[in-house]
């Protein structure tokens, strides 16, 4: 899965829901290729209901496959602890425990701007955009796009975008994305699942 540069993001919808999943679908072909599904601990769960999320821990794990009942391994897991301050910071981790890299928000920031680093601590890109036209840019650090996440897609069905939970990840064919560099597309990806479940404040 983390060979593919399109990756269509839904979210499930539900009432009064605590905890987030996502399809995760090919865009070509409309075909689930995967799942992000949320882990909180319970008793976060119970502080959701009054505190607002995204000070408290959660981790999202991304599996491979087309059965949300049996999913496929986990690929990677998006993790952010307790957040007592301003600058939230959340790590990746792969299927074997092993730290991919790291996101930090830029302190003073605006919208979905945030840091991305990898395992060494070296920032490796940079997430910038605004929540109100819902675009956001993956940049190296020369500004070079590698990736963009949107909620509008010339080349996919309308019927995909029924609900504002609905955007498309795309990361740009470059020698940083190519399929060689997973640890750079697991990065990218998580970067992109991470802007509407762990950095959207709403």
């Amino acid at each position: 899965m983390l060979t593919r540069h399109n990756y269509f993001i839904r979210e499930h919808v539900g009432l009064l829901k605590l905890s987030d999943t996502y399809d995760i679908i090919d865009p070509e072909n409309q075909q689930l290729i995967g799942f992000a599904k949320e882990q909180v601990p319970f008793w976060a769960v119970l502080l959701r209901i009054s505190i607002q999320k995204t000070l408290l821990p959660t981790t999202i794990s991304v599996h491979q496959g087309n059965n949300e009942q049996s999913p496929g391994p986990v690929l990677f897991q998006i993790k952010r602890g307790l957040n007592f301050g301003f600058r939230t910071k959340v790590e990746i981790i792969d299927q074997g425990g092993n730290l991919v890299g790291w996101f930090q928000k830029k302190a003073l920031s605006f919208g979905g701007a945030f840091l991305v680093f990898d395992a060494q601590g070296t920032q490796v890109a940079k997430v910038t955009g605004d929540w109100t036209g819902w675009e956001f840019r993956f940049e190296n650090l020369q500004n070079k796009q590698l990736g963009v996440v949107s909620k509008r897609w010339a080349g996919i069905g309308k019927e995909l975008f029924s609900t504002a939970d609905n955007y498309m990840i795309s990361l740009t064919p470059t020698e940083e994305t190519s399929e060689h560099n997973t640890s750079l597309a697991m990065l990218l990806l998580a970067a992109g699942l991470a802007i509407d479940s762990i950095f959207n404040e709403r």
